[in-house]
């Protein structure tokens, strides 16, 4: 059976439940959110999702929200991305929460805000704090993959898909690669992986279909 993501390609947040399914391997198809058209706020969407939002992950009769949950559920439907001991499965959970707390959710709001709103509706105070707290969350980052290729342990985990779905995105939000060596590389390891697709190329929607 083939899993259905309610997805938008500009949502870092649904690109972290989409990566980790293309790379799994598991049978899976986008079905496109208009977000800027107002969906997530239908009676129709809120049925599927009380919490209007994306993504939501439907396999057969399982119904998911938030994007870390559905992380879990392809590791338990694959084996793949959540760590092998213990103590790496911990150390996993313990980066997509952070990244959820402190990076993505961080890093989408500011995107959001600099990209997504009409010029004169930009809150440059907000953007400036938020742009500094940002900075303090790469530099967490950038640290811990010093001498590393992954978040927690050799190979790709969840840690990796969460902690990267806002830094592949085009649009300027105050995150420049080459002030993050550490983080560059591990965002080249990523893209090298077999299935890797850009979030643009994954899911529907996009800036340029408005355009």
């Amino acid at each position: 059976m083939t899993i259905k993501l309610y997805c938008m390609g500009e949502s870092g947040n649904a690109y972290k439940a989409a990566l980790a399914l293309e790379l799994s391997g598991l049978a899976w198809a986008p079905v496109h959110i208009d977000f800027f058209g107002g969906e997530t706020r239908t009676d129709e969407f809120r049925r599927i999702n009380v919490m209007g939002e994306v993504p939501v992950l439907v396999d057969g009769d399982v119904t998911l929200t938030q994007s870390g949950v559905m992380q879990m559920h392809i590791t338990e439907r694959t084996g793949k991305f959540g760590g092998g001991t213990p103590e790496e499965q911990r150390e996993v959970m313990r980066w997509v929460f952070w990244d959820n707390h402190k990076l993505s959710s961080q890093a989408g709001m500011v995107r959001f805000l600099m990209n997504f709103l009409p010029e004169e509706k930009r809150p440059a105070e907000v953007i400036e704090f938020m742009q500094g707290r940002l900075k303090a969350a790469y530099s967490t980052l950038d640290t811990h993959l010093e001498g590393r290729d992954w978040i927690v342990g050799t190979q790709i985990t969840n840690a990796d898909i969460s902690c990267c779905s806002y830094l592949f995105y085009p649009e300027p939000f105050g995150f420049d690669r080459a002030d993050w060596p550490n983080i560059d590389r591990w965002l080249v390891n990523i893209k090298a992986t077999p299935g890797w697709k850009h979030p643009y190329d994954l899911m529907p929607g996009s800036p340029a279909d408005r355009a």
